[in-house]
């Protein structure tokens, strides 16, 4: 599996930034995808996570109810909607996939075996 990642960008504060993760693999529909991300100096941390059909989807509290993570298994590509964007937000986002079967690790990095290089995103204030 093969992941590519795109869409960041510089914006304000407020704003907002759809990344996308396409998947060169076949059998995308059979992979758990992740996104997380890295800021300078800091931790990899989990940002959401979506199941294989799309019907689960799990947020870390930083991002709820402002990112939405979404898949198009037609287009093996996995999206995160990053609305209301606060300076905070500013990190490498990383997507990553894998068959996690439960989802309490949906949210656990090192369940996860693919992973795309990172897009950047930078939210000035």
């Amino acid at each position: 599996v093969q992941l590519q990642a795109s869409g960041g960008g510089l914006v304000q504060a407020g704003g907002f930034l759809r990344l996308s993760c396409a998947s060169s693999g076949r059998a995308f529909s059979e992979y758990v995808m992740g996104w997380f991300r890295q800021a300078p100096g800091k931790e990899r941390e989990f940002v959401a996570a979506i199941s294989r059909t799309g019907i689960t989807t799990t947020y870390a509290d930083s991002v709820k109810g402002r990112f939405t993570i979404f898949r198009d298994n037609a287009k093996n590509t996995v999206y995160l909607q990053m609305n209301s964007l606060k300076p905070e937000d500013t990190a490498l986002y990383y997507c990553a996939a894998d068959k996690v079967y439960s989802g309490s690790y949906y949210a656990d990095a090192d369940r996860y075996n693919y992973w795309g290089r990172g897009t950047q995103v930078t939210v000035s204030s």
